[in-house]
């Protein structure tokens, strides 16, 4: 009696594409032979060894307009079984309809979602001018270097033509659907501090740690001024400040000796709305303030700020936000904590919305007990279905001819 979305939803939960080593054979194989079975076209592109990205495309009447892409992502973060009340894997459905697993919000759901909204308009017969590209990347989980990084540089993605792509959003917990059209920038920050060494019975001066200490104050005062900030406006979310964690801290080499260097790295997310080049300039006086030999360098730093428009005389916009209104979603705008693959997309200069039909259900991407109600699994596939058929039928637009 169960739906069969619903079934073929769980049946790709059960695929292990858990980091460090994920089963992208298996997702891939099994997408393959649902996007066959729905008659797209199929192509697979080897961006780096082992990191395949699926292509499914089904065909528009005008192949010159620009595309429509679908994206998600195939792995999953990794879990601590003892924390679940079912195996992350087996996507138990209890009594109320809930479906646990991993990947359940994040994201295995949007993909079935998309193919189960192409396969209800074929079935009704429906066509369109403008193509619809759905693509199943690897590695967002992992930040997306040897997936969508790459895959946006290589020929196979400009050949798509892409106009408009949507990706992945959060759940909402609220009646109101969010909806990203922007996010904002992570920057990883390690931070060296030197200093002299010597016995750990002794008042060394000028140490490694006396440095960090000043360092991390530093930062950290930053911290809670962006904390208070958004606890003082309630019209702010997470999205609109800029938030800094330290997540590592190294040094040392015995209980009694005075360490030469330490090193701490934080993880700092920058609103499209914030000077990325004033902001570096606040970490180096940070750094220059704690004393000599503190020097801080970079493993992540997208300078990429592009947001997707939400005015209404955007015809893509336009088309996105006028099937909401008719299916009277109320819907919340905000900039992606985060980080998604969508920052790619936009920084080669295509508008990407961030969605994920989840409204009445708890945030629980990477946290134990991930799940999401059938039901609101299946409304998803209605509203993708509605929106696919606004955004594949915008009329040409002036560039288009």
């Amino acid at each position: 009696s169960e739906n069969p979305s619903v079934t073929l939803f769980r049946e790709y939960l059960r695929i292990d594409t858990v980091h460090p080593k994920p089963d992208y054979d298996a997702a891939i194989q099994f997408l393959e032979r649902v996007g066959t079975d729905l008659g797209l076209a199929c192509q697979k592109v080897e961006v780096c060894q082992g990191r395949v990205v699926l292509i499914l495309t089904w065909q528009g009447t005008n192949p010159r307009l620009r595309s429509i892409l679908l994206n998600s992502h195939t792995d999953v973060v990794p879990v601590f079984e003892e924390h679940w009340t079912y195996p992350p894997f087996e996507a138990v459905k209890d009594s109320q309809g809930n479906i646990y697993a991993r990947g359940a919000q994040d994201m295995k759901c949007v993909s079935i979602q998309y193919l189960e909204a192409v396969r209800r308009l074929k079935t009704e017969g429906k066509s369109f001018a403008r193509t619809i590209h759905l693509t199943f990347v690897p590695d967002e989980e992992v930040g997306g270097h040897k997936g969508m990084e790459m895959f946006v540089q290589r020929p196979e993605f400009k050949a798509l033509n892409v106009g408009f792509a949507m990706d992945e959003g959060l759940a909402s917990p609220s009646d109101t659907f969010s909806v990203f059209y922007g996010e904002r920038s992570p920057w990883w920050i390690k931070v060296k501090c030197m200093g002299s060494p010597g016995h750990g019975s002794r008042f060394i001066s000028n140490t490694a740690a006396e440095k960090m200490h000043k360092v991390i104050n530093s930062f950290l005062a930053f911290r809670e001024s962006e904390k208070q900030r958004l606890k003082s406006d309630s019209s702010l979310t997470l999205g609109d400040v800029t938030s800094l964690n330290m997540t590592m801290l190294e040094g040392g080499v015995s209980f009694n000796v005075v360490p030469s260097e330490m090193a701490a790295s934080f993880d700092i997310r920058i609103p499209p709305t914030v000077d990325l080049k004033a902001f570096e300039e606040q970490v180096a006086t940070w750094c220059r303030g704690a004393g000599d030999g503190v020097t801080y360098e970079f493993h992540q730093k997208c300078m990429d700020q592009h947001t997707t428009s939400t005015e209404e005389s955007d015809p893509w916009w336009k088309a996105f936000s006028g099937v909401c209104r008719d299916m009277k979603l109320q819907l919340k705008l905000e900039i992606f904590p985060a980080a998604t693959d969508s920052r790619y997309i936009r920084a080669v200069r295509h508008p990407a919305i961030g969605f994920s039909p989840m409204n009445r259900t708890p945030v629980l991407l990477h946290d134990h007990n991930e799940f999401l109600n059938e039901q609101v699994f299946l409304r998803g596939i209605e509203i993708y279905a509605r929106l696919l058929t606004a955004l594949a039928s915008v009329p040409p637009l002036p560039a288009e001819g």
